[in-house]
């Protein structure tokens, strides 16, 4: 006969695995997210309803390719565009965030907010090594697009 301790362990573990089936990625016609995280410098960053792009970099590659893309831009550019850019940092070491990647960070010119825990942007849509920009209007979510390389990102920022 199985234990309360194994009959609570089932239970968990299948609560927790149709949470996550409800934790779909958002796509078009979804509400726009409301999210705030902190950036590199310590300041809020926030998805507002006026927000119109939403940058998002799930992995290295996909945030190197978003600050190669924005670091070439002037001063201003994520104001410019109605932009918010959020990275997902929370698969770091957080010895190399601490040591490494935020001082690095801190030297862009422009806010990113920062994911440390996986679940915060668990609901955003991904593909690896790209960098993910979702349009919103109207606290709606109009488009998802996914570059892989710098002319694709600059395209689908508007930027040229």
């Amino acid at each position: 006969m199985p234990s309360l301790r194994h009959y609570l362990s089932s239970l968990t573990l299948g609560l927790s695995l149709s949470l996550s089936a409800l934790a779909a990625p958002l796509g078009i016609g979804s509400p726009a997210p409301s999210l705030t995280l902190e950036d590199q410098n310590g300041r809020s960053v926030s998805v507002l309803q006026s927000t119109q792009i939403l940058i998002f970099a799930a992995d290295k590659a996909a945030s190197d390719l978003a600050n190669e893309v924005l670091g070439n831009e002037k001063d201003g550019v994520l104001n410019r565009l109605n932009a918010v850019y959020l990275a997902d940092i929370s698969s770091m070491p957080a010895l190399v965030t601490k040591m490494f990647a935020l001082p690095a960070m801190r030297g862009l010119p422009f806010p990113i907010g920062l994911a440390k825990e996986a679940s915060v942007l668990a609901e955003l849509p991904r593909q690896k090594s790209a960098v993910t920009v979702i349009r919103m209007a109207n606290g709606k979510i109009e488009g998802v697009d996914h570059a892989k390389d710098m002319s694709q990102l600059k395209q689908m920022l508007g930027l040229h």
